[in-house]
C-alpha cells in the first residue's frame, strides 16, 4: 500500500473509505495515516488492518450516505425550480409592456440575490468538494483553506475584505483518545479554535442575522461553539458529520427569504448526518428578492 491509496479498515467492518495520507515506520511495524473520503475523520490503522478498495467502490457507510447526498441535491434543485424557479430564470420580458400591478403578478419579472459565503476549511481537498456542490446549488461562495489554530487570526479579515452573508468554519476534530469528560475543551482536538474563532467574529459583529456563523467538525463540543456566538454547530451527539453537512444547511439559509425565522427542522432538513451530527437556533433567512429584472442582464 503506498500514500494515495483507497482502502478501508477490516476491524470495522469496511464501514469507512480512507485516503492513506500518511505512511509511519514504527518498532511494530507501518502505522497508516487516513483521512475520510467523504466523512470528516482522521485515523490510525496497522497494515494489516487495511485493505484496499477500488476508486469506483465505497465502504458500506459511505454508499449510504452517498444515495443521502444525491437525494439532498435533487430535492434541493427540484424545490427550488418548483417553487422558486423564476429566480434563475433566464427569460427577460419587456416591462414596458406591462403596467405595474401586472408586472407584480408576473413571476418572470423578479430575480433575487442568495446569501454570500465565506468557507474557511481546515482540509483543502474536503474545501474542493464542498467548492463544487455550492456552485452546483448556484451560492456565490469564496473559500479558504488554513489549519484551524489559524482560523481566528484570519477571518475578521476576510469577511471585511469579502462581506459574506454566512460564515463556515470547519475542517477535523474529535475527542481525544479515552476522554470521559465531554464537557472539558481540552478534551477536544479543535474545538478550542472553532470556539476562538466564533469569538472574534461575534467581537466584529454581534448580531446573529447579520452574520450567520456555522462552525464545527466531526465530534466537535457543540455547546461551547454555540455558546461563543455560532448560529450552528457540530456535534450534539458527538458523531462524525459528512463534508456536505455545512454545504446542505448553509444552502436552506441563502435561499430562504429574508422574510422569514428558519425553525431548527428547516434549516437541517436536507442535512446528512441530521440533528445527530448539526444543531442550532432559529436563524433568518438571507435571500433578498428583486423587482422588476432588468432586460439587459
Amino acid at each position: 500500500m503506498k500514500i494515495g491509496d483507497i482502502v478501508a479498515r477490516e476491524s470495522y467492518s469496511k464501514d469507512i473509505a480512507f485516503k492513506v495520507i500518511e505512511i509511519i515506520d514504527t518498532d511494530k511495524g507501518r502505522i497508516f495515516k487516513l483521512k475520510g473520503i467523504s466523512i470528516r475523520i482522521l485515523a490510525d490503522a496497522r497494515e494489516d488492518d487495511l485493505v484496499k478498495i477500488g476508486t469506483d467502490t465505497e465502504a458500506k457507510t459511505d454508499e449510504i450516505f452517498t444515495k443521502k447526498v444525491q437525494t439532498s441535491m435533487k430535492k434541493i434543485i427540484t424545490n427550488r425550480e418548483r417553487k422558486d424557479g423564476y429566480r434563475s430564470s433566464a427569460q427577460f420580458v419587456n416591462i414596458a409592456a406591462f403596467d405595474l400591478k401586472n408586472s407584480f403578478d408576473n413571476k418572470e419579472l423578479f430575480f433575487g440575490k442568495p446569501g454570500r459565503v465565506l468557507h474557511l476549511d481546515g482540509d483543502s481537498e474536503y474545501l474542493e468538494n464542498c467548492l463544487k456542490a455550492y456552485k452546483r446549488l448556484g451560492i456565490e461562495i469564496e473559500g479558504f483553506a488554513f489549519p484551524e489554530k489559524d482560523h481566528a487570526s484570519v477571518v475578521t479579515d476576510l469577511v471585511k475584505k469579502y462581506r459574506p452573508d454566512i460564515v463556515v468554519l470547519t475542517g477535523h476534530d474529535g475527542i481525544v483518545k479515552d476522554a470521559k469528560n465531554y464537557t472539558d475543551i481540552d478534551n477536544y482536538k479543535n474545538s478550542k479554535y472553532f470556539v476562538e474563532s466564533v469569538k472574534k467574529l461575534r467581537e466584529y459583529e454581534s448580531s446573529y442575522d447579520e452574520l450567520v456563523i456555522f462552525a464545527g467538525a466531526c465530534q466537535s463540543y457543540y455547546e461551547a461553539i454555540l455558546s461563543a456566538g455560532a448560529n450552528y454547530s457540530s456535534s450534539p451527539n458527538r458523531v462524525l458529520i459528512h463534508c456536505f453537512d455545512p454545504v446542505f444547511l448553509v444552502e436552506k439559509i441563502a435561499y430562504t427569504s429574508i422574510e422569514k425565522v428558519l425553525s431548527i427542522e428547516e434549516a437541517m432538513e436536507n442535512s446528512i448526518t441530521g440533528t445527530k451530527g448539526i444543531g442550532g437556533l432559529q436563524t433568518r433567512g438571507k435571500f433578498r428578492q428583486g423587482f422588476p429584472k432588468s432586460m439587459y442582464l
